[in-house]
């Protein structure tokens, strides 16, 4: 009698582990960051498909050095390059990468493609982006947000702008970490809502306003994202209507005196954030950048099943 395989360790989405899960992710995360040049190599002897259909920088060099830098063998693909760009299916994909490589990061703009991917894949799956959500980056803001201002549970954090596929896994990441997350978005461009109604039925402490000034007022830290993405459609209208939106200095001054201001970037300065925010000292938009890299070795030690410490 052969044994049944085990479950390949997924990490898709924030809501999909429990907090103490998330908490080991980030403590790995911090002992990685500390012990950058000097700590083990887990992924000695293993392969990674990285997968582009979106155009990346922080999550391509950030997978790729740590992947080299935990001792395993980053293999780069856009959906160009393969066989998925001529018409292959993302199941047939999935089966044929398995046995292949040890797991697999996708960068995407359909969520489908993702949960297709996991579904048919019998190795570790990890999300690199979707048009859905981004919990790699939001890892990488708490990590940042923990290393500055302590423990981010019972504190308050502010979105201001688009309820976009960033500012979804915030609203699931408020649910696992237990912090108060006020979001100020334009009608037109709030969260869907089932999430909303998902992070009500967890118990999560998130409220959606149209008054910046109401969302950022003493909150710890302040977060937007750029307003047209590269599958947005209607730019021009887009940004008309979260103009009210702009992180200023003025904004910021409703916050915590010592409030953080992130952004994901690329940003784009003048129009969701003023020069004056982005590059002054409250911005840590640069730390962000940095900590995707120990974020993300986080998340390889765990869906390989290790500390990172072996």
């Amino acid at each position: 009698m052969t044994d049944t395989p085990k479950a390949p360790r997924h990490f898709l989405d924030i809501r999909d582990l429990d907090a103490a899960t998330l908490r080991d992710i980030l403590t790995t995360a911090a002992v990685c960051k500390a012990h950058r040049r000097d700590h083990a190599r887990p992924l000695e002897g293993k392969s990674v498909a990285l997968i582009f259909s979106k155009p990346s920088t922080r999550t391509r060099v950030s997978f790729e050095v740590g992947i080299r830098e935990m001792g395993g063998n980053p293999v780069v693909l856009s959906a160009q390059e393969m066989q998925l760009g001529r018409g292959e299916s993302i199941a047939d994909t999935a089966r044929v990468l398995s046995r292949y490589v040890d797991a697999i990061m996708l960068r995407t703009d359909r969520a489908s493609n993702l949960e297709e991917l996991s579904r048919f894949a019998t190795i570790p799956v990890i999300n690199g982006l979707t048009e859905a959500s981004h919990p790699c980056q939001i890892m990488a803001d708490i990590l940042t947000f923990e290393e500055l201002r302590g423990p981010i549970t019972g504190q308050i954090i502010a979105w201001v702008g688009d309820g976009n596929n960033v500012a979804r896994s915030w609203i699931e990441a408020a649910a696992r970490f237990d912090f108060t997350l006020r979001l100020a978005c334009p009608a037109e461009l709030e969260p869907p809502a089932a999430i909303l109604a998902w992070a009500k039925a967890e118990g999560a402490k998130v409220e959606v306003v149209r008054d910046p000034r109401a969302a950022v007022r003493g909150a710890r830290c302040v977060v937007t994202d750029t307003w047209v993405s590269m599958s947005d459609p209607d730019g021009e209208s887009r940004h008309n209507m979260l103009a009210p939106y702009q992180v200023t200095a003025k904004l910021m001054a409703e916050a915590a005196p010592d409030a953080l201001f992130m952004h994901c970037l690329p940003a784009h300065r003048g129009e969701e954030v003023t020069a004056e925010v982005i590059d002054g000292p409250q911005s840590v938009v640069f730390q962000e950048a940095e900590n995707r890299l120990h974020a993300q070795k986080g998340v390889l030690a765990w869906v390989f099943e290790t500390d990172g410490k072996n």
